[in-house]
């Protein structure tokens, strides 16, 4: 019997699911964060060039700017595009990324799948209709089941930073906050510029620090001057 004043929560399947892997995760696979910031003006910039005359969900987001740049980032440090068959581990070939996505009953992360092969314009509007059959549960099996990497955003949410959990079977994830103005200093002056957090949770096992510090090193490059984007 519970306390006084204390109602018993009832787990859902789905809760219980994310309850077992979550737990799974910390126990077996060792975490390491590594955190860059990343200046945004640039894509915030072709972005709304790009939307300039669309409406609606003819729109590009800024989501769908990270799926590109971590698709070509992953193409560049496989090490991070693979996951566990058991005690063997495993690079993909497809970059399938798995995207957070929040739901009633909690959190999914279905893959939009084989990323490297689909520019910006697919992977927005592949990533609309993902998003859209989420919430009605019209799911494909691969997009439950194929995932090679996951990008978790609260940019829709006042959160700056945060550290995600690695999803099983894979070995890392990417967590990112809402770019905002941040006063940074450029040439020795203290200016405004939009800047984005975002940290990559890993598991040793399969990576190091350097590798993780090298891809996200790559995956800022490529956000700051995103010309090979569009």
């Amino acid at each position: 019997m519970p306390k006084p004043g204390r109602t018993p929560v009832e787990f859902t399947p789905m809760r219980t699911a994310i309850s077992r892997r979550m737990v799974e995760s910390k126990a077996k696979a060792p975490h390491f964060y590594v955190s860059t910031d990343i200046e945004m003006d640039a894509v915030v910039a072709a972005n709304e060039a790009l939307n300039a005359g669309r409406t609606g969900d003819d729109r590009v987001t800024l989501t769908a700017w990270l799926v590109r740049a971590l698709a070509q980032s992953l193409a560049a440090y496989p090490a991070l595009n693979a996951v566990w068959e058991g005690e063997a581990l495993e690079r993909s070939t497809p970059i399938n990324i798995g995207i957070a996505i929040a739901i009633p009953d909690g959190l999914v992360a279905p893959a939009l799948l084989d990323c490297a092969a689909k520019d910006l314009a697919t992977i927005s509007a592949e990533l609309r209709d993902l998003v859209a059959r989420t919430k009605i549960g019209k799911l494909r099996p691969a997009e439950f089941t194929e995932q090679t990497f996951t990008l978790s955003n609260l940019g829709s949410f006042p959160v700056t930073q945060f550290t995600a959990i690695v999803t099983p079977p894979q070995v890392a994830i990417l967590a990112t906050g809402r770019s905002d103005s941040r006063a940074v200093v450029r040439d020795g002056a203290v200016v405004a510029r939009t800047m984005l957090t975002a940290t990559l949770s890993a598991d040793h096992r399969a990576v190091d620090g350097a590798l993780v510090a090298a891809f996200l090193g790559d995956l800022k490059s490529r956000l700051e001057a995103p010309a090979g984007l569009a």
